[in-house]
């Protein structure tokens, strides 16, 4: 669980997204930061129970910072104004397929999969999906994986066309293409607070695995 005055910071980090603000209230963030690496360590622990393969992660191997990146962007706001933490078995910015929990007042998820893989990456999956579509099949068709993620492996990021060398017939080209995979579901402000969080949080990863094992071999 997370404490309310995290949740707090967030929203007044939202409204008030500059330095100044953030400098007064440091003492405020760095209390936010600590009970969200806190978090972060319990589900390291708790998700390892299933997936072994990440509990060398330190904390500091799966959370973002809370700075943003503002040298391409329109936008020149300074901070985030979310929490996050990803585990995958060689860490945050590694190419491999993992578990995402994101804290938003209002509008936070727990979810994963594997985001904008680079073009090698992506291919390998693409081949995995065309020569296995009968196990991608299993894996996102599962009662469970789809009562858990309603609206299934999101097609937001999708070609219009069929990727080079397939056909637009292939009965995995829904699929095909894809330029990232991944799925999420609605996490409320309520369960966050809840004591039972990291236990609900990591059922929602546990579902979700057979899809990152998939994804991991296909990388593999």
């Amino acid at each position: 669980m997370l404490q309310a005055s995290t949740l707090k910071f967030l929203t007044g980090l939202k409204k008030n997204n500059n330095k100044p603000w953030f400098d007064k209230n440091r003492a405020i963030y760095d209390a936010a930061k600590s009970d969200f690496y806190g978090l972060t360590e319990d589900l390291i622990h708790t998700i390892a129970g299933f997936d072994p393969s990440i509990a060398h992660l330190a904390v500091k191997d799966c959370v973002f910072r809370i700075n943003r990146d503002v040298r391409f962007s329109k936008d020149k706001s300074p901070y985030k104004t979310n929490m996050g933490c990803y585990f995958n078995k060689a860490g945050k910015k590694s190419n491999y397929a993992g578990y995402y929990l994101h804290i938003e007042p209002g509008n936070s998820f727990a979810g994963g999969g594997l985001w904008m893989p680079e073009p090698a990456v992506l291919g390998k999956i693409r081949q995995e999906i065309d020569y296995n579509f009968a196990d991608w099949k299993t894996v996102t068709g599962n009662a469970a994986f789809k009562k858990t993620f309603t609206k299934g492996v999101s097609s937001e990021d999708s070609l219009k066309r069929p990727p080079k060398g397939y056909d637009e017939n292939n009965p995995a080209i829904e699929f095909l293409k894809l330029k990232s995979f991944v799925v999420s579901t609605p996490v409320a402000d309520a369960q966050i607070k809840d004591k039972n969080f990291v236990k609900e949080v990591s059922k929602i990863f546990k579902t979700m695995k057979p899809m990152i094992d998939f994804l991991n071999t296909s990388i593999e």
